[in-house]
């Protein structure tokens, strides 16, 4: 598909982009303008009345800047849900566990997805790769996705910007195919 024009019906999932994010919390970030791009990708989006999925996490982890209740849950101002806009709320790192994504997508004919949001490696990595096992056809944007820094079981630190990469290539050609945004929105 990499000359062709994306369907009227590939679906944009938008994962996790929330306010607790933005909290100290998580640590160093890469990519600071993931959340410009996520905007842009839907405006496009909505331009061109393709639908959008909006995937909100509700941790069970009690006192997390995305714990459920917590103020952090709400979504950025650059992905925030219109009222005809499906949310699709998450206890774990899958938009497919305990969801009723998949149906949703089934029942509307959608077999094409773009994934953005945070975080690369967590949330957007296991939802991706799951849609693929379901059989979807997933793409990610790379600059519409961003990550923190890790630490190691042996306590060694990993840069966002390394554990972004190195996720993204895992998931390039195996599950889906990496594009950035400007690829994307030639192919709208």
């Amino acid at each position: 598909m990499n000359d062709l024009m994306f369907p009227r019906d590939v679906a944009l999932v938008i994962i996790d982009v929330q306010k607790g994010f933005r909290d100290p919390f998580w640590g160093a970030r890469n990519n600071p303008n993931a959340e410009a791009n996520i905007s842009r990708i839907l405006t496009a989006w909505r331009e061109t009345r393709r639908p959008v999925y909006h995937i909100q996490h509700l941790s069970r982890v009690p006192g997390i800047p995305l714990s459920r209740g917590a103020p952090g849950v709400e979504f950025m101002e650059e992905a925030k849900p219109l009222p005809s806009e499906p949310v699709i709320q998450k206890e774990v790192n899958s938009a497919f566990i305990g969801t009723d994504l998949e149906i949703q997508l089934r029942g509307k004919g959608i077999k094409t997805l773009i994934f953005s949001g945070l975080t690369t490696d967590h949330y957007v990595s296991t939802s991706v790769r799951m849609a693929a096992n379901l059989g979807f056809t997933c793409f990610v944007v790379s600059d519409a996705t961003a990550t923190f820094d890790r630490s190691g079981p042996g306590r060694e630190k990993y840069r966002a910007e390394d554990v972004h990469r190195m996720n993204l290539a895992s998931l390039h050609d195996e599950f889906g195919t990496v594009l950035d945004t400007e690829e994307l929105l030639q192919k709208l």
